[in-house]
């Protein structure tokens, strides 16, 4: 078709995308990548690995970041073989290389991974300040353990055989979605468990007791019958088990690092024994409730400071008083020592309740006409103002020599006061504490947005903690699409192109 329309066009080779465009294309998009990441102070990361079709080992990467718009920015690093064994020293020294590669040894980077005993060690070597483990993860640990108690795998061992029959048996199939129209249930097809995810045996029961008067209809069926003599049905009270276990499951189902701390507290609260419970479902909440409070000792400190930073979770509520007041003094004593950031400078000498500005006052001609001088803070045009309230102009000196001297600087009435970073960092907590909580479905983010001025120093803390990601899931998800890249059509893809097409798939569009 190309040689009909233009002969004279050469249609690019296979080696010319390959060894060229895309390599070109990389190129570029590396260079914007990195200089995003230089821009912010704190860089968190994700890490995992996971082996492709044609049986070769890859290490995914991905970075978490909040820009000056407050938007929270998502990059995937790199996809890159990993043939040698996955101890802690080597996946060590492969994220070392990656850290000096996008130039973010200085970003005071975090690292979330899963609990593996290996990844531990590597995030040890690396010197990462803070490793925090994948809660998706701890949550699935915990729920594996309820799913182990033997009469809760005997029930989930019965239900899948029933779910494998009707995905076997075409006469089966068919009948159950007659019934299903029958009885006007949702044309839903039945669901199997995968063993390494808890979710998916919630899904399965949950699923099955939704179907559970087709499934009933279809095996009682003559048709189906005739095909299969030996057919597994639930009792009465294994439905009410299923019932149970799957009211048990559901408020595991997750979050960023903010939501872990009161997620954990609702979680543990929720397993505690209820009276008239059967003793099934009260071994399986002992089970889960045991798994999760012996996770994230040493985070805690940390989660509860990264709740606090957030608008909806700020109260601490599920902290004793005492608790809560040491975790804001910690906030405190680490906005005093925070560099101040440039842009938010100006606003960290407003004194309290006076709306004055401790800078210089109006300087005539060194306004531009874009923008509005109100005591030294400048507000360009289109700027939001919303959450900041500018210091009211000065009226022009009454004298020559007042004019000589600088206006209020030796105006009378009282001193001026001099607040230190410590006093700025303590008067901005106090407000922030006051303030209304943001309701759980609102962003955060954008809260923090609109509020940054007024609170210049916390603001900073705030993207300091949230940015870092709850769960290693944005590494995992690079999985599904480098499966459908990596295919049996495509199996003889060298890993330095995986790692660009991947790559590329994942940030060009962030461009």
């Amino acid at each position: 078709m190309v040689n009909a329309m233009e002969p004279r066009y050469p249609v690019p080779t296979c080696q010319h995308l390959t060894k060229v465009c895309v390599p070109r294309l990389y190129a570029q998009t590396k260079a914007h990548v990195k200089a995003s990441l230089g821009k912010v102070e704190r860089v968190a990361l994700t890490c995992d690995g996971w082996t492709s079709r044609t049986t070769e080992a890859y290490v995914t990467i991905t970075a978490h970041f909040i820009n000056e718009e407050w938007e929270l920015v998502t990059y995937v690093l790199q996809t890159r073989d990993m043939p040698e064994s996955h101890t802690g020293h080597n996946v060590a020294e492969h994220l070392r290389k990656a850290l000096a590669e996008w130039e973010i040894t200085e970003k005071d980077p975090v690292i979330v991974t899963n609990n593996a005993s290996n990844m531990t060690i590597a995030a040890e070597e690396a010197a990462f300040t803070l490793h925090v483990k994948c809660y998706a993860h701890t949550l699935n640990l915990a729920a594996q353990r309820a799913l182990k108690i033997t009469a809760v795998a005997c029930l989930l061992g019965r239900v899948r055989r029933i779910v494998n029959f009707f995905r076997q048996s075409t006469t089966a199939n068919h009948m159950l979605k007659e019934k299903q129209r029958l009885l006007q249930l949702p044309e839903h097809k039945l669901m199997t468990d995968v063993v390494t995810r808890w979710n998916s045996a919630h899904d399965m029961l949950e699923r099955f007791l939704e179907q559970q008067p087709a499934i009933c209809a279809a095996l009682l069926s003559s048709e189906v019958r005739k095909t299969e003599k030996d057919l597994c049905t639930l009792t009465e009270s294994d439905v009410t088990t299923a019932e149970e276990v799957v009211s048990a499951l559901k408020p595991m189902k997750t979050p960023t690092l903010s939501v872990i701390a009161p997620l954990q507290d609702t979680l543990i609260n929720g397993l505690k024994p209820i009276e008239g419970e059967s003793a099934v479902i009260k071994e399986m909440k002992a089970a889960m409730s045991g798994d999760l409070q012996k996770r994230y000792i040493d985070l805690r400190a940390t989660l509860h400071a990264c709740s606090a930073m957030d608008p909806r979770f700020k109260s601490l509520l599920f902290l004793t008083e005492n608790q809560r007041q040491e975790v804001y003094d910690g906030l405190i004593a680490e906005a005093q020592d925070q560099p101040m950031p440039s842009e938010l400078s100006l606003w960290s000498v407003v004194e309290e309740g006076t709306g004055k500005c401790n800078g210089s006052a109006d300087d005539e001609g060194m306004a531009s006409e874009e923008e509005t001088v109100d005591d030294g803070v400048r507000f360009k045009e289109g700027e939001s103002s919303q959450g900041q309230h500018p210091p009211p102009r000065n009226s022009k000196p009454s004298c020559p020599l007042a004019a000589l001297l600088g206006g209020e600087r030796y105006d009378g009435g009282a001193q001026p006061k001099t607040n230190t970073q410590e006093d700025q960092a303590k008067e901005q907590m106090t407000r922030y504490k006051e303030a209304d909580l943001l309701e759980v479905k609102e962003d955060p983010l954008v809260w923090w947005k609109e509020h940054q001025y007024e609170y210049p120093l916390l603001s900073h803390l705030a993207k300091r903690y949230l940015c870092i990601p709850g769960t290693s899931v944005s590494s995992e998800r690079v999985f599904s699409t480098a499966g459908d890249i990596v295919t049996a059509q495509r199996c003889a893809l060298l890993p330095d192109h995986v790692d660009q097409i991947i790559f590329l798939n994942k940030n060009l569009k962030r461009m």
